[in-house]
């Protein structure tokens, strides 16, 4: 996922997206303990992914009380 892409979502679209990346990262976890995983960088890419999303979220919450103090 680019970092584009989840700066024009909106809020909302975000938390799903998050709750989203976090199951499928749980999911990917599971494969690799059972030795199902057929991709060894997902587990990575989707870390990245939710650190980019958690980042996103972060910067318009600051800009929000940026505004607001």
């Amino acid at each position: 996922m680019d970092i584009r892409e989840i700066r024009e979502m909106a809020d909302e679209k975000l938390l799903d997206q998050l709750e989203d990346l976090k199951e499928s990262l749980f999911n990917l976890r599971f494969q690799k303990a059972f030795g199902q995983l057929e991709d060894p960088n997902a587990i990575p890419r989707a870390r990245r992914d939710v650190a980019r999303v958690k980042m996103v979220i972060r910067e318009r919450k600051g800009q929000k009380e940026g505004n607001n103090g």
